[in-house]
């Protein structure tokens, strides 16, 4: 798994990218979206086939950031709906937001929060964050 800081930079990018800027395909920069993309659920050699042109890579660059944005609103959203239902007893519904996000999301990190939560919805009436 890349480190928090490689998300980083790519977010910083997909900043810099909605102020008009354009990339600079640098050896560093490509390894950085192909650590990124193999940590947001994209192929190693779709990576590369992105990163063969500016235009390409630039859209590759907001793909993963929208990966990153929407899941993690998503995975957000989905444990605040699930430790609502589990405070009110409420198993069986929590169970059912839980894995109705494991049906759509596709980044490995919050497909893995999930699961914990998910594991740990049986447990005692705490918080599954």
């Amino acid at each position: 798994m890349v480190e928090a800081r490689d998300w980083d930079r790519l977010i910083e990018w997909g900043q810099r990218l909605q102020r008009g800027e354009t990339l600079e395909l640098t050896d560093d920069f490509r390894e950085l979206l192909r650590r990124v993309a193999g940590d947001l659920a994209v192929s190693d050699a779709e990576a590369l086939d992105a990163l063969s042109a500016p235009a390409t890579a630039t859209a590759l660059v907001r793909e993963l950031n929208r990966r990153i944005r929407d899941g993690s609103r998503r995975l957000s959203r989905t444990l605040a709906d699930a430790n609502r239902r589990k405070e009110a007893g409420d198993i069986e519904g929590a169970r059912a937001v839980l894995e109705s996000v494991l049906s759509v999301e596709v980044v490995p990190l919050y497909r893995e929060q999930v699961e914990v939560a998910l594991a740990h919805l049986e447990g005692p009436q705490g918080d599954l964050s």
